[in-house]
């Protein structure tokens, strides 16, 4: 195999990003060969984008055609892992959009069926590439942070207007996407958050459904969360806020780490507060500190440089940035934050999947599709 040939499997928003690069050859080592699309009514449309390129209503039909090594989920969320898991009982490598799934129970069964199929798998957290977290990642895992005491990120960047969401009967219902703002804006965050200091042991979180929009699920979220070791973290997270924030910061027992407006701030102290706080004895004071210019590369989260890693796992064996099993993290984190709102209590971890999946479907079966408007949708900013 000299290219990786892929198809699409839903050519919607992300779907068309998708399409696009592929088509412009932007990675080498890809060609797109098959697109599927089970909505006969955008055919013409898709054929103006994709041009003489096999055109499937059928995902299986496209799977079994021979005509692609590799697919990307790109349908709506529910979708995730029962197409992925055909593609890969197909043989094919299997490249699934954020998020996994809706909740951790069918993401489990999906990450089996990983583990059963001779395929490569992965999951487009195109945010993990970006320098400026790739460095966080090493400051932390190198010890160079110390012990992790403390993280808060406030992402509130998300505008979005009634008008979007009434551009799609399904968006923002339990039935059509299974959440809000933390299953479509936050999960690149939230696998970031539990990627950088790992995943908490219980959490409390405070979501508002409908608060500032007319929509089903949760449009504004606080949540806190304890882990193993003492260390808390806080997440706040909106679409109805503007000017919007995007800040993320950690602080360890050897300094703080703080990413915000596409910079990287590093404060560094000359021993730890572990350490200075056992021998200090003079009242008042506090531990030498330096703030450090680190070297890091531009900030950049194109979703080609996960294909392009795709593709180097299949041809040369090289290790996935975003391997798929690990989006059912990331999905676990929002699952937990909707069952301590719908509970009122604290969640442990490992999240009680029955109790969750419970409480969803007795939101699906009253969850109702709205009126649509024409509304064109641009996607080729988004995460």
């Amino acid at each position: 195999m000299e290219k990786v040939r892929f198809g699409i499997i839903g050519i919607g928003n992300i779907g068309t990003v998708h399409a696009r690069y592929l088509l412009a050859g932007t990675v080498s080592d890809a060609c797109l060969t098959a697109v599927c699309d089970n909505a006969p009514e955008k055919h013409p449309a898709i054929r103006q984008l994709v041009g003489t390129l096999p055109l499937f209503s059928d995902a299986q039909e496209m799977l079994q055609s021979g005509l692609i090594d590799a697919v990307i989920v790109a349908t709506p969320h529910y979708d995730h892992p029962r197409l992925s898991m055909l593609a890969m009982r197909h043989g094919i490598h299997t490249l699934c959009e954020k998020p996994a799934g809706v909740y951790t129970a069918q993401v489990q069964e999906m990450n089996a069926c990983a583990q059963e199929c001779d395929v490569v798998f992965g999951i487009m957290y195109n945010q993990r590439p970006n320098p400026l977290y790739q460095k966080v990642k090493d400051l932390i895992d190198s010890g160079e942070l110390g012990e992790i005491r403390r993280s808060n990120w406030i992402i509130t960047n998300w505008y979005r207007s009634q008008s979007y969401y009434n551009s799609g009967g399904w968006r923002a219902t339990w039935k059509g996407e299974g959440g809000g703002v933390l299953l479509n804006q936050d999960p690149h965050q939230l696998d970031l958050w539990q990627w950088l200091v790992g995943m908490p042991v219980r959490l409390r979180a405070f979501c508002q459904f409908g608060k500032h929009r007319d929509i089903e699920v949760e449009d504004e979220v606080t949540a806190y969360a304890e882990y193993a070791n003492g260390a808390t973290g806080v997440f706040i997270t909106t679409v109805a806020e503007t000017p919007g924030t995007n800040r993320l910061e950690i602080v360890g027992d050897r300094g703080k780490v703080v990413v915000e407006e596409g910079k990287l701030r590093y404060w560094r102290l000359r021993e730890s507060e572990t350490v200075f706080n056992a021998r200090w004895q003079n009242g008042f004071g506090e531990p030498e500190c330096w703030e450090v210019t680190l070297p890091v590369a531009a900030e950049y989260s194109e979703h080609h440089v996960i294909i392009a890693n795709f593709c180097a796992a299949i041809l040369r064996g090289e290790p996935l940035i975003a391997p798929g099993q690990e989006g059912i993290r990331g999905l676990t984190l929002s699952n937990a934050m909707h069952l301590s709102t719908w509970t009122d209590d604290w969640v442990e971890l490992p999240l009680n999947e029955k109790q969750y999946l419970r409480l969803l479907q007795q939101r699906i079966s009253t969850s109702v599709a709205k009126e649509t408007t024409s509304v064109t949708l641009d996607a080729s900013g988004t995460w």
